[in-house]
């Protein structure tokens, strides 16, 4: 009898231990190479540092992937495309980076792990229904910001009574930041003159529409208008009225005199933890919906050029709290 237990002990620690052993062949780290499928909505710099990052965390984690990186150029029906390019060749793990990609990549993939990056509003945008956890095999990062608090800066420094604001109509992302500023400026007692857009080649006729009724302008993260700041920023410098970015990456190379929001390189690193996560096991239902909410993840940068530009002096108090500072033609990161 103790032969019998002793054999059946060995064969189940044997079994084990080949369960063990098969896991660990499936596992990120193993000799196999992954297929990851990352799509964007349009280029820019935001989208491409979220790209970067992602790509980034996974190499430093030794994972062996083989990438397929796409650009919907900001058309909902080529993003389909893309979500049905990823099913069928039935990539490991399929990252949308916006909204209309992240919803065409859910609406089509139903048995792949679907990671979303940078989605101001996933409850609304329908891609979760708790923020707790994942949705099925769907789940991700927001992208949220703080747009009472932007306002209200802006207000401070910029002394605006009159904001405008030009948003994507058919983006759920805008849509929904849309009713945040509509909220802020409303408790902040500011006038809003809002302009919609279809695409990018409507950005700079939006904002030759609203420049001279408004005393400035906010940005939030609006892919479409941000795929064409260059143009917006040329109507503003030229009515000299400040413009207010919440994406700070996109504002680096000047223009805007606030930009405050997280770093979206980090961002993309933080994606590629939820990336790695599954791929070491973890199902998308298990992952709650990541923020960015550390300091640390956070940048503020004040251009002086376009604030002299607009007769606008930054006071002291909050230069010394800025990550980045554009004077002269260069930018200086503290």
């Amino acid at each position: 009898m103790k032969l019998v237990n002793k054999i059946v002990f060995s064969a189940i620690a044997a079994a084990l231990l080949f369960g063990t052993l098969s896991c660990s062949k499936k596992s990120a780290n193993s000799e196999k190479k992954v297929k990851i499928g990352i799509a964007k909505i349009v280029q820019h710099v935001a989208l491409d540092s979220v790209e970067q990052g992602i790509v980034d965390y996974l190499k430093d984690n030794g994972i062996d992937a083989e990438y397929d990186l796409q650009n919907a150029n900001g058309d909902v029906n080529t993003a389909a495309q893309i979500a049905l390019k990823y099913k069928d060749e039935n990539v490991d793990v399929a990252v949308g980076i916006a909204t209309p990609v992240a919803l065409a990549l859910a609406n089509s993939i139903k048995d792949i792990p679907v990671v979303f990056g940078t989605i101001t509003d996933p409850l609304g945008a329908g891609l979760v229904t708790t923020l707790d956890h994942g949705e099925g095999n769907v789940t991700g990062m927001s992208d949220a910001i703080p747009t009472e608090q932007h306002i209200a800066l802006f207000k401070e420094i910029a002394g605006i009574k009159t904001l405008g604001y030009i948003y994507t109509s058919s983006e759920a992302n805008s849509v929904s930041s849309l009713e945040l500023v509509k909220n802020a400026c409303q408790k902040l007692g500011l006038n809003l003159v809002t302009q919609s857009i279809a695409n990018s080649s409507e950005v700079k006729q939006a904002a030759e529409t609203i420049v001279n009724r408004v005393d400035g302008i906010y940005l939030t993260t609006d892919n479409t208008v941000f795929s064409a700041l260059s143009s917006l920023i040329q109507v503003f410098e030229k009515a000299k009225k400040p413009i207010f970015s919440g994406d700070v990456t996109g504002a680096m190379n000047g223009g805007c005199v606030i930009a405050s929001g997280f770093n979206y390189y980090k961002a993309g690193r933080a994606t590629g933890e939820m990336v790695l996560q599954i791929l070491n096991g973890k199902k998308p239902s298990e992952l709650p919906v990541r923020f960015m909410t550390e300091p640390e993840d956070f940048d503020l940068l004040f251009d002086l050029d376009s604030a002299k530009n607009c007769g606008i002096e930054i006071p002291k108090k909050y230069l010394d709290t800025a990550s980045m500072i554009f004077e002269n033609g260069k930018l200086i990161q503290k």
